[in-house]
């Protein structure tokens, strides 16, 4: 048991090097860059996966598991359909400038045209958000809580446009725009579309924004 904890915990590890070299390097790292990162070998990385991009479409697995997984468990202890749609907002930005999963989905994004396997991981994870934003608008449009200016695929699609886009802004270090002004601009589309106030309120102290540690 001890030796498969110590194998999760140097993988984990090494994907947060990719995540690292792919920022510092671009998505077309190099092995020898990524193994400087993490402080091993070329030999001693190869050990774990078999070659860079497995270890890349790794480190973008992380990110999709914060940005859908986790936002998954989080609706399910929700009851109210506004409080559900608040709490998607505002888990589905980066946490400031520095989030490097964010920061690795940029990377990523830049290179799906050399890369396809790379924007076909992008668009995945685009379409379960938005899918993700359709269950909460139509459950809440059923229980009545909102009233929808348009279908839900149109508002999801918006929603997860808007997050990808401001995060962007936000990755590119704009000097207005942090989280918390990125998820007021989402909520402002989402009461439109929705004709509901979406009163925010504080996030729990263990839960807060996430961050991919």
């Amino acid at each position: 048991m001890a030796k498969t904890q110590g194998q999760k915990d140097r993988r984990a590890a090494l994907i947060r090097a990719t995540q690292q070299a792919v920022i510092a390097h671009g998505a077309d790292v190099k092995l020898t860059e990524i193994a400087k990162q993490a402080g091993l070998t070329s030999g001693a990385v190869l050990y774990h996966y078999p070659d860079v991009q497995s270890l890349i479409l790794e480190a973008n697995r992380a990110g999709t598991e914060r940005f859908y997984d986790e936002r998954m468990r989080t609706l399910t202890a929700i009851d109210d359909p506004a409080e559900k749609l608040v709490r998607t907002i505002q888990s589905g930005l980066p946490s400031d400038a520095d989030d490097d999963a964010v920061r690795l989905f940029c990377e990523l994004g830049g290179a799906a045209r050399r890369h396809p396997v790379y924007g076909a991981l992008l668009t995945s994870l685009f379409d379960r958000q938005v899918a993700m934003y359709q269950v909460v608008l139509e459950t809440g449009a059923a229980r009545g809580a909102f009233d929808l200016k348009q279908d839900s695929l149109t508002i999801g699609r918006n929603l997860v446009a808007l997050e990808d886009a401001y995060g962007y802004r936000m990755m590119a270090g704009h000097p207005t725009i942090d989280h918390d002004v990125a998820c007021e601009l989402l909520l402002d589309y989402a009461r439109l579309a929705t004709g509901n106030p979406l009163i925010t309120k504080a996030a729990p102290a263990d839960e807060g924004t996430p961050t991919d540690d």
